[in-house]
């Protein structure tokens, strides 16, 4: 039990601190499992149970899924006709980003549907005057909201299923089984409504405007003091060189963004381009960096980047936008220098915004994070390569995106199925999953190529990784001294007061940790618990799905907070004044619908 509690300690500390990328940890405490086996009972084989789990290979298979009902633009459709519907009235707006949000999570994973929607929601907020940040976090508790809907909607219900379902056959005295597709939807509707009503009450007044309705990317960067255009004059020593070869001095912190010449402009990779006299040259870099080279290289500075109201017609301006890093991207784990961004792409990064804070020059060297957020400009062919790759979500709408559309009626159909043949209990959810897989690949709503890149990869590890350390938990009898110390709560509390503790720990942990760490780690305990003081097991494993689902009170929390937390421009204690008073107000809601549908007694 000490190995394991060590073990759960270490995970803890790096899932806390992001040391290592989340998958990278959960794949060491896998090893340390199997290489202690003598001490945590973990075998190879049950090492690596978790890649052969239904609920990894569930998961797997719903996230391939999700992606065939994003090839066809059927969300991008419904985010559209709810723009339309709002309009600039900001009840609307805030009404409908709940109204289509919440049910379509509950349905396909509500990690993509978010990375889908917060270019929409973003436009819909710029182009109806309201602030983006009044309209990005509920956009993200929503989906958290409508996952809670049915066995689908997020990857913690399915896994928690399955631990459900292996307790259950090990003691089946917990009378523990694997949840059915609707078996809580009417506490998930219960949920949903009352984190909609709190949204639109007393949400909305707490929520900050911190991107004004009305600015402009440069001005809510703050970029106004960094950007330049200089022109070269006669005398300049940097007439004959190349851009590189000028201005590309790393200790200077200089990027050359665009040069202008003979009203041209050249913002494809500069490098190598020779510069001439009365050349434009737009720069990034900081005033002081500015002022040491205008003397010593003969430039002239002549004012900041120009609004789009100062050009003239058919120039072709680079266009700006903002860039949030999914997980799954190449640049996680990646700087800007090493990554090759700029080369790739032909884009030039402005600033740069991690876990809230905005650093707008030497930046080349932070080592990217998920949910961090780059301020690019692109040409509008690069931008177009941009939108269309996976590694990247770009919160502003495009017109060319290449949707099948004439997918929809197949697409929706196979979802129907997946949904309905285990809600029916004619096949399991693993077998209809992967059946419906199929069934995508053979109507061609996606293509074979598409298999890999749908799936995300650190999520499958992180399960692989994660349930042997729940089986860790069983077999060591970590889970029942866990289980017994919290029992012994039930002297002072009612039994409806006990499975409110596992609640609120649940929600408590997952704002630190993975949501699908935390269910590994805390339902073990919740049954144990349940079974010591005569309760009902079930009561409490959903307790701890319910609040591992739910996670509001910190961005990393539950990764759709992290894909709005740039765009938003929110800070950290946004998420904790907005979100505490929901969470605490859902743990009474939720014990109480748990007591009141399933009964808290054995």
């Amino acid at each position: 039990m000490l190995v394991t509690f060590a073990i759960i300690l270490l995970a803890l500390v790096l899932f806390t601190t992001e040391w290592l990328p989340i998958d990278v940890t959960a794949i060491l405490v896998m090893v340390l499992l199997m290489v202690l086996e003598p001490w945590t009972q973990i075998s190879p084989q049950e090492g690596i149970s978790g890649f052969a789990s239904p609920a990894t290979i569930t998961v797997l298979a719903m996230l391939i899924l999700s992606t065939g009902i994003n090839r066809t633009g059927i969300v991008q459709t419904l985010g559209r006709k709810m723009a339309a519907f709002a309009g600039v009235d900001k009840r609307k707006q805030l009404a409908a980003t709940i109204g289509v949000t919440g049910p379509v999570s509950g349905f396909v994973n509500n990690t993509p549907v978010v990375a889908i929607l917060v270019p929409v929601i973003a436009d819909l907020a710029h182009n109806g005057k309201t602030s983006p940040s009044k309209l990005l976090i509920p956009l993200s508790f929503a989906s958290m909201l409508g996952g809670t809907l049915t066995l689908i909607g997020t990857s913690t219900n399915i896994l928690a299923s399955d631990i459900a379902a292996q307790l259950g056959a090990e003691s089946p005295e917990l009378g523990l089984h694997a949840f059915e597709m609707f078996e809580f939807t009417k506490l998930g509707v219960v949920v949903f409504a009352v984190g909609a009503v709190y949204l639109m009450t007393v949400g909305v007044r707490l929520l900050p405007e911190r991107v004004p309705a009305e600015e402009d990317l440069v001005e809510e960067y703050a970029l106004q003091e960094y950007l330049a255009d200089v022109v070269v004059t006669a005398n300049s020593p940097l007439v004959g060189q190349t851009v590189d070869e000028a201005l590309g001095d790393d200790e200077l912190d200089i990027d050359v963004l665009q040069l202008i010449r003979d009203g041209e402009r050249f913002s494809e990779p500069l490098a190598h381009r020779e510069i001439h006299e009365s050349d434009t040259l737009r720069l990034r870099t900081n005033r002081g960096t500015l002022e040491q080279i205008l003397d010593a290289e003969g430039l002239t500075f002549v004012g900041g980047p120009r609004t789009e109201d100062d050009l003239h017609p058919g120039e072709d301006e680079p266009v700006l936008v903002e860039v949030v890093v999914p997980s799954g991207s190449f640049l996680v784990g990646e700087t800007l220098a090493s990554s090759t961004f700029r080369q790739r792409y032909d884009a030039n990064v402005l600033a740069f915004r991690t876990r809230g804070e905005v650093v707008r020059d030497r930046f080349e060297d932070i080592r990217i994070r998920v949910g961090d957020t780059l301020l690019v400009q692109a040409p509008p062919d690069s931008l177009t390569r941009l939108v269309r790759n996976e590694d990247f979500i770009v919160a502003h709408e495009f017109d060319d995106a290449d949707y099948r559309g004439e997918k929809i009626p197949f697409a929706v159909g196979i979802l129907a199925g997946v949904v309905a043949l285990p809600a029916l209990n004619v096949l399991p959810i693993v077998v209809s999953a992967l059946a419906g897989v199929v069934a995508m690949i053979l109507t061609g709503v996606l293509k074979p190529n598409e298999l890999y890149k749908s799936v995300e990869w650190n999520v499958i590890f992180l399960l692989a990784g994660v349930i042997p350390l729940g089986i860790s938990l069983q077999q060591t009898g970590a889970a029942a001294l866990l289980g017994s110390a919290v029992a012994s709560t039930a002297t002072v509390l009612p039994v409806l007061g006990v499975l409110w503790v596992f609640y609120l720990a649940t929600g408590l942990l997952t704002s630190v940790i993975s949501n699908n760490a935390s269910v590994v780690l805390m339902i073990p305990v919740a049954a144990s618990t349940a079974q010591s003081i005569g309760a009902n097991a079930f009561a409490f494993v959903l307790a701890v799905t319910f609040a591992a689902s739910t996670a509001f009170m910190t961005p990393v929390g539950y990764q759709t907070n992290l894909f709005v937390y740039g765009p938003g421009g929110y800070t950290f204690s946004d998420f904790l004044r907005v979100g505490a008073p929901l969470q605490l107000l859902l743990s009474i809601v939720t014990v109480l619908g748990i007591a009141f549908f399933w009964g808290v007694r054995a």
